[in-house]
Formats: structure tokens, sequence, C-alpha cells
């Protein structure tokens, strides 16, 4: 029996996919890494302070989850804007626009007195958040070869896991010592990533070609005509061979992200509340313990190995064992009662249950075509968070009636559902960008 044959590019670890990088790669890479590092620090940042903010402003747990809400339904808007921006504008500079929408408000929402202001705030900076992961990972698909490309973005979806650990870090630091509107403020770093983006960053060499092109079949059509071209160009998506895949990836990332925000957005106040109110009640520097452990040795790995379990099982099978895992263990973490079970538990249905979400840009950009690529992957990505919004909403007015712990079983149900729609997706691995 012959030896089965591993491609080199198979074997390679994320620091040897850095050094076989070229300098213009690494750049985009980091770009986008950063972008949405920084995108689920501010994000991660109100779910962090939750309890505090629903002290002082008078919130109950279904309106703090209605603000959630909001801000996943505007990230779904977001997601869709962004990306006929970066078809229009370039991927480089709708990146930049993102973070500075999301920065901004994220300060913004510190200065919120009363309900209200804080909702719109929150609103106008899940635009912001929906835009950067379609134009990020749009850049890197576009920078990166062939055979590369799983494994750099599973990198770039890596640094939500980092970013989600860093304000678990900073909250539990500055609730010691201030408020919660001084973590809120916090939130304003990431706008000064967009100076080093603006200067350092290159633009995908495919848009630009494409853009390019575009523009010289413009000058000779009609005038009047330009516009109908445009508007085909995303009704693509819509028509064969893509219909199928773009109605199952939809499906796929609605039932993953209703199952993701409405366990992730409420483990941090379902672990610091008291016991009474249906928490665990932990401390402040017990919750950020367990976030980090949580963030760093669950979701970080996760992310990063869905890379290689997509190069090595196809992106189908490996979308199909982390979802279904997924469902499996969540009731089990809904029955966890002490710290340490909490602890393991927590951090591989973190594995699982957001390793995923690396595969959602992979055969996105795989799926779809360089001219509705960005749009593409803002309609089926954030559109689906769009549907998603209510998770929030939804997991803290079931936790308000029948407690937490019951409400996260509907969490393993909707990872269910995602892995059923997983079978259904065409199996990309190995094609060329178009």
């Amino acid at each position: 029996m012959l030896p089965c044959y591993t491609p080199p590019h198979m074997l390679i670890g994320p620091i040897q996919l850095l050094k076989q990088a070229t300098p213009a790669q690494r750049r985009t890479l980091l770009a986008a890494a950063l972008g949405w590092m920084l995108d689920a620090f501010d994000a991660m940042l109100y779910a962090l302070v939750l309890t505090h903010v629903m002290r002082d402003l008078g919130m109950s747990k279904a309106t703090s989850g209605l603000l959630y809400t909001l801000t996943l339904l505007a990230s779904g808007i977001g997601g869709m804007l962004f990306g006929f921006l970066a078809d229009r504008i370039g991927r480089k500079r709708a990146l930049m626009l993102s973070i500075l929408t999301y920065s901004i408000c994220s300060f913004a929402s510190g200065l919120s007195t009363t309900v209200l202001m804080l909702a719109v705030f929150r609103f106008i900076l899940g635009l912001g958040m929906g835009g950067e992961w379609n134009t990020g990972a749009t850049l890197v698909a576009e920078t990166w070869p062939d055979e590369l490309r799983a494994k750099a973005i599973a990198i770039v979806q890596s640094s939500w896991a980092i970013g989600y650990a860093l304000a678990a870090l900073v909250a539990g630091i500055v609730l010691r010592y201030a408020n919660w509107r001084m973590v809120f403020f916090v939130g304003i770093l990431p706008a000064l990533v967009t100076l080093w983006i603006r200067r350092s960053v290159p633009e995908s060499p495919m848009w630009m070609e494409h853009h390019w092109l575009a523009a010289q079949g413009q000058k000779l059509e009609p005038q009047g005509t330009q516009r109908t071209r445009g508007n085909e160009s995303f009704s693509v998506i819509f028509r064969a061979p893509y219909r199928k895949s773009t109605i199952v990836l939809l499906l796929l990332n609605f039932f993953g992200l209703f199952a993701w925000w409405g366990l992730f957005s409420w483990i941090p106040p379902y672990l610091s509340l008291p016991v009474a109110q249906g928490g665990r009640g932990f401390g402040i520097m017990g919750t950020t313990t367990l976030l980090l452990v949580l963030n760093l040795f669950g979701m970080f790995p996760g992310y990063i190995s869905f890379g290689w379990a997509a190069d090595h099982l196809g992106r189908r099978k490996a979308f199909v064992l982390y979802l279904f895992a997924a469902a499996l263990l969540v009731p089990f973490y809904a029955m966890a009662r002490s710290q340490a079970v909490l602890l393991v538990l927590g951090a591989v249905v973190a594995f699982f249950g957001t390793g995923f979400f690396s595969g959602s840009g992979l055969i996105g950009s795989e799926i779809f075509p360089t001219h509705v690529r960005a749009r593409a992957l803002g309609f089926t990505y954030n559109g689906a968070r769009a549907l998603s919004s209510v998770a929030p909403w939804v997991i803290g007015r079931v936790g308000q009636t029948k407690g937490l712990s019951w409400a996260f079983y509907l969490c393993g149900a909707a990872f269910l559902l995602a892995s059923l729609m997983a079978t259904q997706l065409p199996e990309t691995k190995g094609k060329r960008l178009e």
C-alpha cells in the first residue's frame, strides 16, 4: 500500500505561513486581523459592562438584549453597505471607514445618559462592525495564493478571540478603578490603526484590475446602460450556479450567528449575575479569568484550526464537524455549576462554536466572483447577522422568564440547524478565485 501524500502547504504552521508570504501579503493580513480584533474589542465591551449599565440606566434583561439586537441589525445593514462600497471604492478604503465608524461610536457610548442615546450609538457602531468583516476577508482572499487562502483567513478570524480577550482584560482592570463609561472611552483607540493602513497597506491587485477593466468597459457603453449592468452584477448571486449556495450560506450563517450571539453575548452577565438572578455569582476578576481562558484557549485555537481542518477534510466536512460538536456541547455547558467545569467546557464550546466562522469568508470567497465578492460576503454573512439580531433579545427574554441556562438550549438547537445547512454546501477546496 502506497503512503498517503500530503502537500507541503498543508503541513506548515502559522509562523511558516507568514514566512512564505510576501511583505504586501503580510501587511494585508495584519490590517484585516487588526481590524477584526479591534472590532471584537469594541463590540464585546458592551457585554462585559452590561451588568453595570443595566443597574445605572435601569435596563431589564429584555431591554439589554434589545440593544444588542439593534447593534447586530445594524451590522447586517453595514455589511451590505460596506460591501457595495468595497466593490466600488476599494477594499482598503472601505476597511478604514468601517474601523473609524465603530471606534468613534464606542467612545460615544460612554457619553450616554439614557437608554435611547446608548441605543443610537450602538446602532451606528454596528454599521462599522458589520462592514469590517467582509472588507477584511475579501482583501486577504484576493491577495493570498489559493493554496494558503484557508489558513490566512483562519488567522484573520482568530484575531476576534484576541480582541474579545483584550476587551475582557481591559474591562476587568478599568472596572476596578473606574466605571463602565471609562471602559467605552478606551474603545476609541482602534481609530489609530487607520493611519497605518492608509500609509502601509496595499489595495487588492485583483480588485484594481477588475475596477480598471470595468471603467474601460463603461466608457464604451451607451449612456444610461451602466447602472443596469451594476444592478445585474449583484443579481448574479441569486442566479444559477450561485443561487443555492447563496441561500444555504445565508441560512448557515444565520443559525450559527444566532447561536453564537445568543450564547456569548450573555455569558459575561451569566457568569457575573447572582445565582438568585439565574447567574453563577462570580466576581469581576473571576469572570475576567474565565473569559480570558474561554477566548485564548477556546476561540483562538478554534479559529486557527479550522483553516487546517478545511484543507485536510474539505470545507464542507470541517463545517459539519465543528457545528455538530458545538450543538452537542452547549447543553452540558448550560447544566454546569462549578467554576472548573465552566472553565473547561466553556473553552471546548468556544473552540467548536466559534472556530467554524473561519470558513464563512473562505468558502464565500471561493464561491463568488471578484466583481461581486465583497457584497456577496456582506449579504450572506452580515445579512445573516441582521437576521440573527433577535438572538440577544430572545435569549434575554427567555432567560428572564425561565433562566439563562434553559435559554442556552436554544443556542444548541441553532448550532444543530447550522450543521444541517453545512451538508448542502458545495465543496470548494482547491478552487481558484475568478
